[in-house]
């Protein structure tokens, strides 16, 4: 068996990729700029996508559930 190789994507290849999947259900949150460093030094915008496997109410529904989970983690 031959190694695969090693195919290098830009984030928003693998993006792109993700959302044409079908079998893709979930949402994708990102920074609007690909962050260079660890450390933020500026106000961030962030970006959310959904394919049509969901309709805005429900991302609206599972994103407040993981914002109560990471919540309730935090106490």
């Amino acid at each position: 068996m031959q190694e695969p190789e090693l195919a290098l994507f830009t984030t928003q290849e693998l993006i792109d990729e993700i959302m044409r999947r079908s079998t893709f259900l979930g949402v994708i949150v990102h920074s609007e700029k690909e962050n260079k460093s660890k450390h933020w030094e500026e106000e961030r915008i962030f970006k959310v996508r959904f394919n049509s496997n969901l309709n805005a109410a429900q991302t609206g529904r599972l994103l407040g559930t993981v914002a109560a989970r990471l919540d309730y983690e935090e106490k």
